[in-house]
């Protein structure tokens, strides 16, 4: 059985990555709950990189708040169709931008200690997170 989930896995990590990976990520949690680590480690295992295991980890969680809040499957899925990486980080940027002129951080360890749990509270992943910081802080190394 391990020998044929890893083939699989990584034939369809080859095909459609993120497609796949949300799907796999899918199938994974249709049968039992898994924390946000070992959905990370499985699909890592399964052949997908980081980039593909981020934006399905996001997809799955913004899919899972939206249901929880009442929203009709159908419409979170449609609704997070067109929320790629690139929006992400816009939105993201957005949001660092408006919290960082309430409050100038020193530095950019400081900016991302702040800001960080914030902007991961509103779902952004950890590498969104970064990323924004460093737009907003030119020239912030990690």
């Amino acid at each position: 059985m391990q020998q044929r989930s890893s083939s699989r896995g990584k034939s369809r990590a080859g095909r459609q990555p993120e497609a796949c990976a949300l799907a796999v990520g899918l199938g994974l949690l249709s049968r039992r709950a898994h924390s946000r680590i070992e959905l990370k480690r499985k699909l890592s295992r399964r052949g997908y990189s980081e980039e593909q295991t981020e934006a399905a980890l996001t997809r799955l969680a913004l899919s899972a708040e939206l249901a929880a809040r009442g929203v009709d499957r159908v419409h979170a899925d449609t609704a997070l169709a067109g929320f790629d990486a690139e929006a992400q980080l816009a939105a993201a940027t957005r949001l660092a931008e408006r919290l960082y002129a309430r409050k100038p951080q020193t530095g950019y360890r400081d900016m991302l200690n702040t800001l960080g749990p914030k902007l991961m509270r509103r779902g952004f992943s950890a590498n969104v997170v970064r990323a924004a910081c460093r737009a907003v802080l030119p020239g912030a190394e990690d």
